[in-house]
């Protein structure tokens, strides 16, 4: 799952083209300072290649102490990342990244992204693969664009494509860290302001979905002030006041008929979300950056409350999706004056949970990001406490769910070439 060994793509190889060479291609690059290694072939082949790397500590309440003081203390390889880009013909590419999977129980490395691209004019593009399923912003930026570490483990509940680590058949698997194999459609017009992507895909595999229906996934973002700049229809969380003054509104939404539930008592699954970027470069130099995020997600004409309390998590053929309402704000503060290699940015962050099916659950978090290069190296430190972190998003969401508020603490390092 993201939040356990976050998800998200890697753009690093996608961005590590010349700006001009990539101008010549027509494709819109994150503004960041960025490194790599590219590979010229000829004048319309070439080869990038990246790696990313994030790893923390964390220590938890766990309440198992006489009198609740003891703690869980754990580090972690969140995630270690190849990123390979391509291309092929001035209108093909290919994208290939790799991450290390399930790294909390030895690691494996698995695919991540694998997709062919086809990119013939900013309004309309088609790739096809295993890709990121089109949904709210936190999705589409992953933990390496994401101006908050915890994102995932800490947040809202999690979409079908990053319910479970791995992609399998047994009806608990609707892709894997955000990802899916499908095909999306994807594109920008009005001078970029307005932007789409629609995909379709395989969705739960087995279970529920006994008659193999796809998912449909659509985003669909306006920008009003400067136009945000990303590979494809990825998205950032921040950008360090480098991409110029931000209000982007995005909507998505995801739809499966036999989506969730159990072969016997089938459901069909729908999210929506909501998600909106503020982000204000001050005349000091200083970056205010608001982030906010809701959503409502409902299972209808089956799975019922027993089936859902029945069933073991991610052990039988059973897809407990989330359904009820969740909300995620955010709001940071990037100081100008760069201290020793880096600059300060302070964050305050409040979650809620709200199932239509369980108890509600919330976290509170304040925290502090050292900006060191961007998004390419940043160091973080941050204290949270809520039952959200005892109750968890990673569970079926039943009516016996149970937890108390505790306190955690986390330090996290990421790094990308």
């Amino acid at each position: 799952m993201t939040g356990i060994n976050p998800p998200k793509h890697s753009r690093r190889a996608a961005k590590m083209l010349g700006s001009v060479a990539l101008s010549a291609l027509g494709l819109s690059q994150a503004p960041d300072a960025l490194a790599g290694a590219t590979f010229k072939i000829d004048d319309t082949k070439w080869v990038s290649v990246g790696a990313g790397l994030r790893t923390s500590f964390r220590a938890q309440e766990s309440g198992a102490g006489a009198n609740g003081e003891k703690w869980n203390n754990d580090f972690n390889l969140d995630n270690i990342r190849l990123y390979i880009n391509g291309q092929i013909h001035k209108y093909l590419k290919v994208e290939f990244n790799t991450d290390c999977q399930t790294c909390g129980n030895g690691g494996e490395v698995r695919v991540l992204d694998a997709i062919g691209k086809f990119e013939v004019t900013p309004y309309a593009n088609l790739w096809v693969g295993r890709m990121l399923v089109p949904a709210e912003r936190r999705e589409m930026n992953g933990p390496f664009y994401s101006a908050v570490y915890n994102i995932f483990s800490a947040g809202t509940p999690f979409e079908p494509a990053d319910y479970n680590l791995t992609i399998g058949s047994n009806g608990n698997s609707a892709g894997s860290f955000g990802r899916d194999d499908g095909v999306t459609f994807w594109g920008a017009v009005l001078d970029g302001r307005f932007q789409y992507a629609a995909g379709f895909f395989r969705g739960l595999r087995g279970g529920a979905n006994v008659n193999h229906n796809i998912l449909y996934a659509q985003r669909f973002a306006y920008n009003f002030w400067d136009v945000e700049k990303n590979p494809g229809y990825y998205t950032s969380g921040t950008y360090y006041g480098k991409g110029g003054d931000i209000l982007t509104v995005g909507v998505s939404n995801q739809y499966q008929e036999g989506g969730a539930g159990t072969a016997a008592d089938p459901g069909n699954f729908r999210g929506t979300t909501a998600d909106v970027l503020m982000e204000k470069v001050l005349p000091g130099g200083g970056v205010v950056t608001l982030n906010g995020e809701y959503k409502n997600y409902g299972i209808s004409n089956g799975f019922s409350q027993a089936s859902r309390d029945a069933d073991v998590p991610f052990s039988s053929n059973t897809f407990g999706m989330f359904e009820g309402n969740a909300y995620d704000v955010s709001g940071m503060y990037l100081f100008p004056q760069k201290i020793g290699i880096g600059q300060f940015q302070p964050y305050l962050r409040y979650v809620n949970v709200a199932p239509s099916t369980s108890s509600t659950r919330e976290v509170y978090e304040g925290g502090v990001n050292y900006i060191i290069d961007g998004h390419n190296a940043k160091i973080f430190a941050a204290y949270q406490y809520g039952d959200l972190l005892t109750k968890g998003v990673a569970s079926d969401f039943k009516s016996t769910d149970s937890g108390t508020n505790a306190s955690q603490v986390m330090v996290g390092f990421q790094w990308q070439i």
